[in-house]
């Protein structure tokens, strides 16, 4: 039951607390004295005043006053009368919704505020995915160079190796033995110990007319070393 009407703003009318209290004094000397009980104008209540016209057509002031819940409360148990008891309790009943109702809009908003973390976080996570796919699509020429460099499981030969080169195999070589890397064990090219067990070379074993015959072949990591070192040491110089 709505014993004052409450405005959103959480107000109510002077006016209608006065009639709603059944009170017999005049509204204005009534309220007047209710304020003695040290409300503040502009904390406690706001006065409101408008021109109107009376039934006999002559103007008018007329005055009402916005109080807040808590002094509409107070007003009411000062009244000391069943009926001020009673709009006292209805009261507290109206600031006990308006709370709970306040509490419902924090949770409200905090669930907002988590799910707009939560989606943020979601949109920085594929931003950061679109990312690492565009990196991966661009360097993908390059990984799979390296991934054919690493391949031990390839065999080159050093003719292969010369023609990219624009020599011949024996220059290669001579180059290969005057740099420190390969010499010659019998009739077979090896390599020396600081390079041996790299991954640059492979070993073939073949039987012909009853003999076994080994060679030497180059990985694609030994491959891409001759590569580097005839680049690095200015395989001109040897030819």
């Amino acid at each position: 039951m709505e014993l004052v009407k409450v405005h959103d703003d959480a107000t109510v009318s002077g006016r209608e607390l006065h009639e709603a209290l059944e009170v017999g004094t005049q509204y204005t000397k009534w309220f007047e004295r209710m304020t003695e009980y040290g409300f503040i104008e502009n904390t406690d209540f706001i006065a409101i005043s408008q021109k109107r016209l009376t039934a006999q057509g002559n103007e008018t002031t007329y005055f009402d006053h916005c109080l807040t819940i808590s002094m509409a409360k107070e007003i009411a148990m000062l009244q000391r009368s069943d009926i001020g008891k009673q709009v006292r309790q209805y009261f507290l009943q109206v600031e006990k919704e308006l709370s709970e109702l306040k509490k419902d809009s924090w949770e409200i908003d905090d669930r907002i505020l988590r799910a707009e973390k939560y989606a943020k976080e979601q949109r920085l996570i594929k931003q950061e995915q679109q990312k690492l796919l565009a990196e991966i699509e661009i360097n993908k020429p390059k990984i799979e160079h390296y991934d054919a460099v690493l391949d031990t499981s390839s065999e080159i030969t050093i003719s292969v190796i010369a023609k990219e080169l624009g020599t011949t195999a024996i220059w290669l070589n001579k180059f290969l033995a005057k740099a420190g890397v390969q010499y010659k064990k019998g009739n077979v090219w090896a390599l020396y110990a600081c390079y041996d067990g790299k991954g640059y070379v492979k070993y073939r074993t073949h039987i012909s007319d009853g003999k076994t015959y080994h060679s030497m072949v180059w990985t694609e990591v030994g491959r891409e070393f001759i590569h580097r070192l005839v680049k690095h040491q200015g395989g001109g110089s040897y030819a």
